[in-house]
């Protein structure tokens, strides 16, 4: 019998959280995929971790080659998939055992919908809770946040795609490094819907040193790349000053303050003090660091 899902997952360098994300999507209650992993160029041993698994389970089917980076690794993932279904999956998030399930039973009675997203859990370098990520669950409302440049609208590694759409729009672009998804995502809003389960079905690690962070610059010149070829394909006016770009790079004190926030208001309090702390080393006499510090010590 035809299987229905292939998961890809592009691997570079991702020992240190490899088994748990594997892991997690072997154990899946839908079991009935193939899994196709493209061992990237890894230096590490993610190449000898990969290869015990795809001894262990023939779902696996490893793809090992020199460094090509991740849009490639993703385009190829497409192209070797076998399924009219593609899930997304990193290298250091967690699936919830149910995600496979309940994402291809939505596809299934809606076929208008070409992209499922899901809602996700923060969690950070040590696996502990930051918050949960609220996300919007219809097709207009997500479309006009990407097309004001915003992303978050769909996570990435949360998605499920058709692959026939996929291949409509000709996959990941090349030409859009650091925001190929949110080029993705306006292109696939134009050939079916868009949507996002509203249960949280995946854990997703963030990391100081992520794309978001680390290369945001690039990452903005892209994400205006694509709104503007979207307007232009959509016969729209672009108006760089609509887009809701953030253009500051973050720094470590930043992002470890918003973390904390982000636990003080999840009531992740144990969460929370770790990342104030982290920031306080950066600003040792920070007001708002000691104000979230505050507000921590005296929560239930």
């Amino acid at each position: 019998m035809q299987k229905k899902l292939s998961v890809v997952m592009p691997v570079y360098n991702g020992e240190k959280y490899l088994r748990e994300s594997v892991e997690s999507v072997l154990n899946q209650s839908y079991g009935d995929f193939e899994f196709i992993i493209i061992n990237d160029g890894s230096t590490d041993g993610s190449s000898r971790i990969l290869s015990e698994y795809q001894k262990a389970d023939p779902r696996i089917r490893l793809i090992e080659r020199e460094n090509k980076g991740l849009i490639c690794s993703l385009n190829e993932g497409i192209s070797k998939s076998t399924t009219e279904l593609i899930a997304r999956m990193d290298q250091d998030d967690i699936c919830h055992k149910d995600r496979f399930k309940l994402q291809i039973d939505y596809m299934a009675q809606n076929p208008e919908i070409v992209a499922l997203g899901t809602l996700v859990e923060l969690i950070d370098a040590d696996g502990d809770v930051i918050s949960g990520f609220t996300t919007k669950s219809k097709h207009e409302e997500i479309d006009q946040q990407h097309i004001h440049g915003a992303g978050g609208a769909i996570i990435h590694p949360s998605v499920i795609m058709r692959k026939k759409a996929l291949e409509g729009v000709r996959g990941y672009d090349m030409n859009c490094p650091n925001a190929e998804d949110i080029d993705l995502w306006l292109k696939l809003a134009e050939v079916g819907k868009l949507a996002n389960l509203s249960k949280i079905l995946l854990k997703y690690r963030q990391h100081v040193e992520s794309i978001g962070y680390k290369q945001r610059s690039s990452q903005i010149n892209s994400t205006i790349n694509a709104v503007a070829a979207a307007c232009q394909r959509r016969g729209s006016k672009f108006d760089i000053n609509q887009l809701n770009v953030r253009t500051a790079q973050a720094s470590k004190f930043d992002i470890h303050l918003k973390w904390a926030w982000w636990a003080y208001k999840s009531n992740q309090n144990q969460t929370g003090r770790k990342h104030a702390l982290m920031a306080l080393k950066f600003k040792p006499w920070s007001l708002e660091v000691l104000k979230v510090l505050y507000l921590l010590s005296t929560s239930n």
